[in-house]
């Protein structure tokens, strides 16, 4: 049952526009600074990337709180539940203090949106601004930011970091970001900060020559997955993955609970970014790192909700993520495999398709509940049939995933997947109603 209010205060958060045309830094400079700059009274590490910037986020926080940190953990989107956006040592923001922070911030906004050169604060700069605050209160000596969308202008941008990762980059939000790598990857290079740390895991020679150049020109270090940084997959099962990492500061045998090669990645650009802490004479141990890839969590990526028939959630939700997970579902033991898809209107959805297609036996269509945004089902069925692969309609994300349940054998694979959003219904099936 929600805590008194809580609902009303959601309610009153995803109204607010969520865009605008001329994005700023202004209203999170202003609002942040009505709350006593919070952002100040802590350490940052901030991330960004087009794919694997959430799960990089989790490894890092995990990692810190195995060293004996205080974490306060920032993402996007949610999967099921508004208080997963704000974690604190593992522990989502209570619903009391949502309604708590939204009463006080929320007369802030009202009196910056009546003022004559009306500075609106988005959806995105009021929930930052709570994330800080709230980190705050609670003391934590770390927080880990990810970044909602781009960089340069994202609320997050107004944090001080320590270290600063980028991930990978690729074509994503293109009518905001830009229509190429490398005007993404400017927009990306934006949370880069002077006398600070970069580590990125792109493998872009363009992208990592712009990120080098902006390193050199900010006196910032810059440190490359693939280059300083390397690793090495052992073995993988559905229980997880072991492999090595030859880090900045040394070598490490470790296992973590998430799979997909994609992962590793993700692990080796986290040590990599935990490592850099060394400059400011913060040490990570060995350890520590082991520890935390270990007890890792980050639910909706490549998750194992259950093993017969095998299905499997994953919140891929543009090209080069559903390129990854089609490898990574190649490695995972199944028959055939059906695959249940809901795709956002704004996403490229003839390569998403045709990326999953190349693994898929069948599919079905659905549409996640997230107003105006999944595309039509008969548009999804329309690329799936330029693949010569059978599917079906099904209107709910959840009958969806007891239609394909029902349809497969045990040794085959459900993967459910297209968007965050449906792989938050999805779930619901193993993990109960969310709040």
């Amino acid at each position: 049952m929600a805590t008194s209010g809580y609902r009303e205060a959601v309610d009153w958060l995803f109204q607010v526009r969520r865009f605008g045309p001329d994005r700023t830094l202004d209203p999170i400079r202003r609002l942040t600074g009505m709350l006593g700059d919070p952002q100040k009274s802590y350490k940052v590490i901030h991330i960004t990337g087009t794919n694997g910037k959430g799960s990089t986020s989790a490894m890092i926080a995990s990692m810190l709180r195995a060293a004996g940190y205080s974490v306060g953990l920032y993402t996007s989107p949610h999967l099921e539940r508004f208080t997963e956006r704000i974690v604190v040592d593992g522990e989502e923001i209570p619903e009391g203090v949502v309604v708590r922070l939204t009463a006080q911030i929320r007369p802030l906004v009202e009196s910056l949106n009546a003022e004559p050169e009306r500075v609106r604060p988005l959806f995105f700069d009021i929930v930052t601004a709570m994330a800080f605050k709230h980190f705050e209160k609670k003391g934590v000596d770390f927080a880990v930011l990810e970044v909602g969308m781009g960089g340069r202008l994202d609320a997050t941008n107004i944090a001080q970091p320590l270290v600063s990762v980028i991930t990978n980059i690729s074509l994503e939000h293109t009518q905001v970001l830009g229509d190429t790598v490398l005007k993404i990857a400017y927009e990306k290079a934006g949370i880069i900060k002077p006398d600070t740390v970069l580590v990125t895991a792109t493998r872009d020679d363009s992208v990592y020559a712009f990120f080098e150049e902006t390193c050199r020109r900010l006196h910032t270090e810059i440190h490359r997955v693939g280059g300083d940084i390397t690793f090495k997959r052992l073995s993988e099962d559905l229980d997880g993955q072991s492999f090595t990492v030859d880090g900045l500061r040394g070598s490490y045998e470790l296992r973590t609970p998430l799979l997909g090669g994609y992962q590793l990645y993700n692990a080796a650009t986290a040590i990599g970014a935990v490592e850099a802490l060394s400059r400011y004479n913060i040490t990570v141990s060995g350890s520590a790192i082991v520890e935390g890839l270990a007890g890792v969590e980050w639910p909706g990526r490549l998750e194992v909700m259950q093993r017969s028939p095998l299905v499997v959630v994953d919140s891929a939700k543009d090209a080069e993520a559903t390129k990854a997970l089609a490898e990574a579902t190649e490695e995972l033991p199944h028959r055939k495999l059906i695959v249940v898809v809901s795709i956002s209107n704004d996403k490229n959805i003839p390569a998403m398709i045709a990326n999953l297609a190349r693994v898929a036996d069948r599919f079905i269509a659905t549409s996640h509940n997230v107003m105006g945004r999944a595309a039509e089902r008969e548009a999804l069925g329309r690329e799936i049939e330029k693949h010569g692969k059978p599917w079906e309609s099904v209107e709910k994300v959840g009958d969806a995933v007891e239609r394909a349940i029902e349809m497969a054998g045990k040794k085959d694979m459900v993967l459910v997947t297209g968007s965050v959003f449906a792989v938050g219904e999805a779930r619901r099936r193993w993990k109960g109603a969310s709040a």
